[in-house]
């Protein structure tokens, strides 16, 4: 009986980063930890009290998948690799109405193209 018994779930922004990933392999990863804490981020926009009892684990989530995110970011010499990470972080970000934290780091990116497609996808962030 297996399931009496389940560990922990490991959560792939708390897995070790190999020092060789490369900016394709961290944009990648980013983009598998926006993925992964979309559910919890949803869950945390969608509710009017943040501080809930049962919200709790969702905020843990949300919060630590987009500080690992933004860690590995800043992480990515290409700097259009790097405002196309910063994009998906900014959409987790509103995804959980964080629209402080959605909001710097729309002003991190550098591309005009890529800002243009925020600003066209989210006009508060303009």
């Amino acid at each position: 009986m297996r399931w009496l018994n389940r560990s922990p779930r490991k959560e792939i922004w708390d897995e070790p980063i190999e020092a060789s990933i490369g900016d394709l392999g961290a944009a990648q990863r980013i983009r598998e930890i926006c993925r992964a804490a979309a559910d919890s981020a949803g869950r945390v926009g969608a509710a009017a009290d943040r501080a809930h009892t049962k919200l709790k684990r969702d905020v843990e989530r949300y919060e630590r998948a987009a500080k690992t995110a933004m860690e590995i970011a800043m992480q990515i010499s290409d700097e259009l690799l790097r405002d196309a990470a910063v994009r998906q972080i900014v959409d987790l970000c509103l995804t959980a109405g964080n629209v402080p934290t959605a909001r710097t780091l729309f002003r991190a990116i550098q591309s005009k193209s890529i800002r243009d497609e925020v600003s066209r996808d989210h006009p508060t962030l303009g």
